[in-house]
């Protein structure tokens, strides 16, 4: 199934942390938080502001985002849980290099 979020909606799909910290010690799943980062799927047309034009977006599909605690609503789209959220509850982009370092 294909899915194409509406105005400045964007959908995303979490980045999973690692299940050990720096020092080794295994998280249980029931201890970890969900994560707060995520990679865009898929962005709306924009919004359309007062005068009817419209208002891109700041992402695009591939960005990696940080985004609030309660941020976005969760849908499952062929069975992976993804969140669908306005661009205003993105705090941020990480920049390529970063994403690189914590993927590896």
């Amino acid at each position: 199934m294909t899915f194409r979020p509406l105005h400045d909606r964007v959908l995303v799909r979490r980045i999973e942390e690692s299940e050990t910290t720096a020092g080794g010690i295994i998280i249980p799943d029931a201890a970890k938080e969900k994560p707060m980062e995520g990679e865009i799927i898929a962005v709306g047309n924009g919004a359309v502001g007062d005068n009817n034009e419209r208002i891109l977006l700041e992402v695009k599909p591939g960005d990696h985002i940080l985004f609030g605690k309660w941020s976005g609503s969760e849908v499952t789209i062929d069975g992976e849980e993804l969140l669908i959220m306005k661009e205003s509850d993105i705090l941020g982009i990480i920049e390529a290099s970063q994403a690189r370092k914590k993927a590896s």
